[in-house]
């Protein structure tokens, strides 16, 4: 007889188990990862827009701090959910998918928030993710009695936040980022309000892993729009000096950032501090969004570097050089709570920061593109001192072992 695959129709979600050994990310959660590479691409290039466009002080940055909190938010939401109650059935599989298509419907509104400051689109799609959040949760209440206040409370907790987001669209223009920061604090004040009552049974080494997970399609999305700046500009222009030195550099500042990112494995540490999880866990909005913010850099680099954009050089060198810092510095400050040593010392993090912040000013002289180059080389620079230091104390452990 064939082996005939395992399929679950129908499994009681009691919750996961915490210890659970060798616990990887499912294809389904690869699967939902990748509807969120659409709405990243989005925002990104519409970030891209606004630096050459000259106006991301006035509306582009802001209007990318708000759609990607959302998009942050959804994502970690469900990331945390599924650590916890994965149960991989046909309904926990619908109701995921039910998320993805907000996702997507999401992505669908994001230029109208960028052009026009309006967010009908970005909150139906918030909307439609949310409902099959909540969903999640209310079933996860009545199939686990272990942990069914909390889940009620995420489920009312998130719910009444829903409906402020929807009726901040009654809301006059003039109102919109203070009214943002209100119900963006409220929606991350839920899980903590929630798990007063218990905390859920998320796995530290699956958070990390699919933390780390985000991180690489986030690159990877920094890459494409690289890739997608240097195609136009090659139709239009054909292959030039400065536009290969901002490949070849932009693929190097991309492969340190990977490598740095991965130096510090979290698991352990949120194993250890479960408690500072939160820290951990609510920071990277910040890594997530410079790293994503880096693609768009690159897109204006490649623009301002082939003379296809009238935008200030040191504009454009800022628009790299600024998520690339936020990058350094949130690899050390995320990692202090949760380890006991980060192999990112603050030292090198300060001058590697230091020194990618004043670049730009270099940019009238220099040129953009040996701006991008040179941080590319502080990146890699911070990366090997980074992987030095790794080394000597792996060294001095086996000395001291050895001696002993």
């Amino acid at each position: 007889m064939p082996h005939l695959p395992s399929f679950r129709v129908r499994t009681r979600m009691s919750g996961r188990d915490a210890d659970e050994q060798h616990r990887v990310s499912s294809p389904l959660e690869l699967l939902f990862d990748l509807t969120f590479v659409v709405a990243v691409a989005q925002v990104a290039s519409q970030l891209a827009h606004s630096v050459t466009g000259g106006h991301v002080l006035e509306a582009g940055l802001g209007a990318y701090l708000m759609v990607f909190f959302a998009i942050w938010w959804a994502w970690m939401n469900f990331t945390w959910f599924a650590s916890a109650y994965d149960t991989d059935d046909v309904f926990y599989r619908i109701l995921t998918m039910v998320q993805m298509a907000g996702v997507l419907v999401l992505a669908a509104g994001v230029p109208a928030a960028f052009a026009d400051q309006q967010y009908l689109g970005v909150t139906l799609g918030y909307l439609v993710m949310r409902i099959g959040l909540v969903a999640q949760w209310i079933r996860a209440g009545i199939e686990n009695p272990d942990g069914r206040t909390t889940a009620f409370r995420y489920a009312a907790g998130i719910t009444l936040v829903q409906v402020g987001w929807v009726l901040r669209l009654l809301l006059p223009p003039e109102l919109g980022v203070w009214s943002f920061i209100v119900l963006a604090l409220l929606d991350v004040s839920v899980p903590i309000w929630a798990e007063r009552t218990g905390s859920t049974s998320w796995h530290p080494h699956h958070i990390a892993e699919r933390y780390g997970l985000f991180t690489i399609i986030l690159l990877g999305e920094s890459v494409s729009a690289a890739i997608v700046a240097v195609q136009g500009s090659v139709t239009e222009d054909g292959v030039s000096l400065p536009l290969v030195v901002i490949a070849v550099a932009g693929l190097v500042l991309l492969f340190a950032l990977w490598w740095l990112y991965f130096l510090q494995p979290a698991g352990e540490g949120l194993v250890n501090h479960r408690d500072r999880s939160f820290i951990w866990g609510y920071g990277h909005y910040f890594l997530f969004a410079a790293t994503a913010a880096i693609g768009a850099a690159l897109e204006v680099a490649v623009e301002a570097g082939t003379g296809h954009s009238e935008i200030a050089q040191v504009l454009a060198g800022y628009a790299l050089a600024v998520p690339v810092a936020v990058f350094f510095v949130l690899l050390f400050v995320l990692h202090v709570p949760i380890v006991d040593v980060v192999v990112t010392h603050p030292v090198p993090i300060a001058a590697a920061t230091a020194v990618v912040l004043l670049l730009p000013l270099a940019a009238p002289g220099i040129g953009v593109a040996m701006v991008v180059v040179l941080i590319a080389l502080v990146a890699a620079l911070l990366t090997a001192l980074s992987i030095a230091g790794i080394t000597r104390r792996r060294a001095g452990q086996s000395g001291g072992e050895n001696a002993g």
